[in-house]
């Protein structure tokens, strides 16, 4: 791809941005979470079976043979002394979240990882497996064939992986057995959590709130929280009143923002980014050093010995056509990519840039780099 087709396409990008900006209302049960709504974490530990031989070594993962005897026996099968190696079963965890308001006898999904030297989880099924939350509780248990995410090809000399075959799901491997009772229609307030706590966005959610309910029903306590008050209501449950809210749309605000990602070169800035007036050049210096040993031998049947005569070749070239460009006070986001295309460099150069001009005191927004 030439310089010009990632400027039209970098151009692209921050005019879909500049599009979309305009229209950026979001529903309200996007932006927030209810206090006291929450899903709670499983955890298992369980047998899989009907691996092709790519499960636990028995000598290197003892655990794996304590859990098959425990199962065996449970199914009446006395194992007892017995010496038995099978390669086509695995220690697994199994992690689950539990849903808010799941009922018993619901589905969930649930994921599979391996924590002995199984080398692949690849058409296994995992054995009943109980999940218990943080009291200790079960709550769910779960069984089924496991779906992985990875493969594996190898012969006699080679062997090639690709993803992660020692872990996978189990798409609705899960059937919740105890419930977790939260008395939603108990509230006399319910409690408004913004994903992103922003003062404006808050102040935004109380008027949207107020307008569409008629009344002072709506409070903000903090850039994070928006408090609702049953009693200034007509709604006959807090469920009701949610249900009533919980489409309103608002335009959510938020502090301008660079993300970088050095490992893919990805950057994504925010809409409200701007960059004080600064001048920015980007180095087109060349380095390049070359060896080339040459053995000099002494001729035959001398007196003399073999030497190593060392040969560099080191050069330095300058790029002519990079020179500095000037990026004017208070530029946006669409000037920005602009302009830093206008000097002819790459994601991964632009990255450096912006750290530059971060350290300059240029770049009025906050830097993430991940």
């Amino acid at each position: 791809m030439n310089w010009t087709c990632i400027k039209v396409f970098m151009f692209s990008i921050g005019f879909l941005f500049s599009t979309l900006s305009a229209d950026a209302a979001v529903r309200l049960k996007d932006l927030v979470e209810i206090d006291g709504i929450r899903g709670n974490d499983l955890l298992g530990y369980g047998l899989v079976v009907g691996l092709n031989g790519t499960g636990d070594g028995i000598r290197n993962a003892p655990f794996t043979e304590d859990i098959m005897s425990n199962i065996l026996e449970r199914l009446g099968v006395n194992v007892t002394g017995e010496q038995f190696r099978p390669r086509n079963v695995a220690a697994v965890i199994v992690t689950a979240s539990l849903p808010p308001f799941a009922r018993a006898g619901s589905r969930i999904d649930v994921t599979v990882s391996a924590i002995g030297d199984a080398s692949s989880l690849l058409g296994g099924t995992l054995v009943m497996t109980p999940l218990n939350g943080a009291d200790g509780a079960i709550y769910a248990v779960a069984q089924g064939t496991i779906i992985a995410g990875g493969a594996v090809a190898e012969g006699a000399a080679a062997r090639e992986v690709r993803g992660v075959p020692t872990s996978g799901a189990i798409p609705l491997g899960a059937r919740v057995e105890k419930e977790v009772n939260f008395a939603l229609n108990s509230l006399d307030t319910i409690r408004l959590a913004l994903r992103v706590p922003d003062l404006t966005t808050a102040a935004l959610m109380e008027n949207a709130i107020n307008q569409q309910l008629g009344g002072r029903v709506a409070t903000m306590s903090d850039p994070g929280t928006v408090v609702l008050n049953m009693s200034a209501t007509n709604m006959s449950s807090p469920a009701h009143l949610l249900a009533r809210i919980e489409n309103i749309r608002i335009t959510p605000q938020a502090r301008a923002r660079v993300v970088i990602d050095q490992r893919s070169g990805t950057i994504v800035m925010g809409e409200d980014v701007r960059i004080s007036r600064v001048a920015v050049a980007q180095g087109g210096l060349t380095l390049r050093v070359e060896e080339a040993p040459l053995v000099v031998q002494p001729n035959p049947f001398s007196d003399g010995e073999t030497v190593v005569v060392p040969r560099s070749r080191a050069e330095l070239q300058d790029n002519p056509e990079l020179s500095m460009a000037e990026i004017q006070s208070g530029t946006s986001l669409s000037d920005i990519v602009a302009g830093l295309n206008a000097l002819g460099v790459s994601p991964r150069d632009m990255i450096d840039i912006l750290n530059t001009i971060h350290a300059a005191g240029a770049l009025h927004a906050e830097l993430v780099t991940r």
